[in-house]
Formats: structure tokens, C-alpha cells, sequence
């Protein structure tokens, strides 16, 4: 049994596996070690009720302070991992302190992917991956000033749902042809336009941003079809990518994230990983996958956990995302492709529905919105495979549960 684990990241993830050692009954040492200055944090409340300011920062903590060291749990905030040292079995902290380890997880998490075009270094562009980057946007919003979101994913929309709320003119430029594309089906993705569209958002599809003009501070983004967008801030939201780096410089399996098996272990065996930096596998659909979502970061977290443990574990779950935009809630189960066929229950126009995804007959993904009940029995089918019966599934008083 290991004496000694060591967890990188702070986040979801490595706060979840040091909680879990201890609710396991874990006897040893425990060091929980993150960049930044603040404890743990939930970061979906970040571009919605932190950003629109509904939820105070304090609210957004994991566990408090004191129950890490009433947990006996070495929190180390401002504490950056520059290298690990496999043969020593020891972590590198900026500043050339060395830790040592009997167990390493690796729970880094992603970072925001960087926006590669001229005048993205202006004062005023701004990305949203911490409690401080929320601060920061927070305080650059003014009444009627000019917000410009480059991105229209669940999170662009949700920045931009946040910051109408806040008395900003919004206009959120996507590259592809609707937004939400790689998370929803068509219908899901005109509904969330529409919705936007009442409440005064411009949205730009199909369009790139070419560039962002200012002299010192952003003034405008510029668009490759020739447009030209008034912009106070900027808020760059175009996906993220995992924080593998010191997974590849330890010379560890590292594909699009870190590579794991179903018990979150690496290519050493010595070292877990956990959460949105994760290259697993799922044994529902028969891939390897890379989820950021709290509920990946979560129950993967307590399979490590259960792992250094020794106990029997093994990571197979449905997942399952959602999206909070003005009174809107979108929950989203399975995992959906383009070729899916799609089935519809309910009506859009009532502002609560879903949307089906079938593969060979079997459900294998919905998106929901204020649908909650066909969310969590949609959950169920989808790790049933059961074949459904297309009639009754698109009948909206037809339950679920039913079918």
C-alpha cells in the first residue's frame, strides 16, 4: 500500500481523488498541489451565475479551507509542477523543491486553446479558465459596452447569456455553420440562435475572425468575410486543450491527452490520471474518448482513488454534460455523431424538449432542454442498448422510463 500520493491539479479531478483516499480510509500521506492562489473551485458556475454575478466566488468552493487540514490533506495552492522524476519517484515544484511520491496523479485538467491571429495580445481580449479570468471579464463589462465572444460553443453562448445579462451588447462569431455544433443536433443548435437572437445577441456562423484591431486596447474584430464588429472587450472561447506536458516530458503515453486504462492508470504504474486531461477508454461505445465534464472529472477521480487503493475499480459510465443560458437549462447524455438519426419529442416553441440520437435503432445520445425526467431516463437507455420504438420515444407523453 502506497504511503505517500501526490496529486497535480487542484481542480474537479484532484480534489475528488484526495476527498476519496480519505473517505476510503487512506491512512497516509496526502499532498493536493495547484497553481493557483485560490482553493478548489467548481468551474462551470464561471461563465454563468460567478460571471453574471448570481453566485458569489466563496460559493464556488469544493470543500472549505479547514477541511483539508481537519481531512489531514496537504493543500499547496501557488504551487507549479515544473518535471517529474519517474526514476526517483519525486515531483519538481518551480523553485527546484522536490517532492516525493509513492503514487502520482496527475489531475491537470485542460487550458484554453489560444486564439493565433493578429492583435489576440491586446489589452482588453480576455479567456475564461479561472476565478480571476471571470473576475477580470466581470469588471470590463460596463452597461451598454460592446462584447465580442469569438466562439460559439456551450461556452461562448453561456459568456454571452452571462453578459447581456450584465447590460452588454453581445455578438458571438462562430467559424462553423451553427453554433453548439460538436455537442448538439441541428435542431438543439437553431433553438439555443433563436434564443440568443430575442434577447438582442448577434451571432455570426459560418465565419472566421481574421483579425482584432485596436492601438494598445481592442476596439473592433475583424472577420474574413470583410466585417468589421465594434468590441469594448473580447472573450475567446474555442475550445481547450489538455495539460499534458509534463505527462510527455515524463515520457508517458500521451495521445490528445494523457493516455489511461480503465482504472485511470498510465503507462507507469506509478502514476494515475484523472479527469479532462484523460485519453480513456469507454467500454459503452467502444472508443477512447476525452471528456471535460464534471461528472468525467468526478466518478473517474473516485475510480483512482479506489485503484491506489487497491480496490476493484473500473471507469464505464454514460457521459453526460449541460449548459445553463438565461432561464435555459441543456442536459446532454451519450455521446452523438453527425450520421445519427435524429428524433424529436416536443416542441421547441414551448421551450422544452428533446432530441433523440439513434444508432441502429439504440439510443446512444439526447440533448434536453428543461426536460430533466427524459435526461435521467435517457441515461438508462443508453446503458441498456436496448432498441426503442421510434413511435413512442417521439411522443412526448410517453415517458421514458416507459419505453
Amino acid at each position: 500500500m502506497a504511503e505517500r500520493v501526490v496529486i497535480v491539479g487542484a481542480g474537479q479531478a484532484g480534489a475528488q481523488v484526495a476527498i476519496s483516499l480519505r473517505q476510503l480510509g487512506f491512512a497516509g500521506a496526502v499532498a493536493l498541489l495547484g497553481e493557483e492562489p485560490a482553493p478548489p473551485y467548481q468551474r462551470p458556475p464561471l461563465s454563468k451565475a460567478l460571471l453574471s454575478g448570481e453566485m458569489a466566488p466563496e460559493r464556488t468552493l469544493i470543500r472549505s479551507e479547514a477541511y483539508y487540514a481537519k481531512s489531514a490533506i496537504e493543500l499547496r495552492v501557488n504551487s507549479r509542477v515544473e518535471r517529474i522524476l519517474e526514476e526517483r519517484r519525486a515531483v519538481v515544484l518551480a523553485g527546484g523543491e522536490e517532492l516525493p511520491y509513492d503514487v502520482l496523479a496527475l489531475c491537470t485538467g485542460t487550458g484554453a486553446r489560444r486564439l493565433a491571429l493578429p492583435g489576440a495580445e491586446l489589452a482588453g481580449v480576455f479567456y475564461l479558465r479561472t476565478l480571476a479570468d471571470a473576475a477580470r471579464i466581470r469588471a470590463a463589462v460596463r452597461g451598454g459596452g460592446r462584447a465580442v465572444i469569438v466562439g460559439g460553443g456551450y461556452i461562448g453562448l453561456e459568456v454571452a447569456a452571462s453578459l447581456t445579462k450584465l447590460g452588454a451588447e453581445v455578438a458571438v462569431v462562430e467559424a462553423l455553420g451553427r453554433v453548439m455544433s460538436r455537442v448538439v443536433a441541428p435542431p438543439v443548435s437553431a433553438f439555443f440562435a433563436g434564443e440568443h437572437a430575442a434577447r438582442g445577441v448577434e451571432l455570426l456562423t459560418g465565419t472566421a475572425v481574421a483579425a482584432l484591431a485596436g492601438a494598445g486596447r481592442v476596439s473592433a474584430v475583424l472577420t474574413r468575410d470583410g466585417r468589421r464588429l465594434p468590441a469594448d472587450l473580447v472573450v475567446i472561447g474555442i475550445g481547450a486543450v489538455p495539460n499534458d506536458a509534463l505527462a510527455l516530458a515524463a515520457g508517458l503515453a500521451v495521445d490528445n491527452g494523457i493516455v489511461v486504462d480503465e482504472q485511470g492508470r498510465t503507462s507507469d504504474p506509478a502514476i494515475y490520471a484523472a479527469g479532462d486531461v484523460t485519453n480513456h477508454p469507454n467500454a459503452l461505445f467502444d472508443c477512447r474518448v476525452r471528456l471535460e465534464s464534471v461528472h468525467n472529472a468526478m466518478a473517474q477521480a473516485k475510480v483512482v482513488a479506489q485503484a491506489i487503493m487497491g480496490l476493484p475499480a473500473r471507469y464505464a459510465e454514460v457521459p453526460w454534460f449541460w449548459s445553463d443560458q438565461y432561464d435555459l437549462k441543456l442536459q446532454i447524455a451519450g455521446l452523438g455523431a453527425p450520421d445519427d438519426e435524429l428524433i424529436l419529442r416536443g416542441d421547441p416553441a414551448a421551450r422544452a424538449f428533446t432530441c433523440l440520437h439513434l444508432r441502429q435503432g439504440r439510443l446512444v445520445a439526447l440533448d434536453c432542454v428543461n426536460r430533466g425526467a427524459d435526461f435521467l431516463a435517457g441515461q438508462k437507455l443508453i446503458r441498456q442498448g436496448a432498441p426503442l420504438d421510434r413511435a413512442r420515444a417521439a411522443d412526448p407523453d410517453v415517458k421514458l422510463s416507459e419505453l
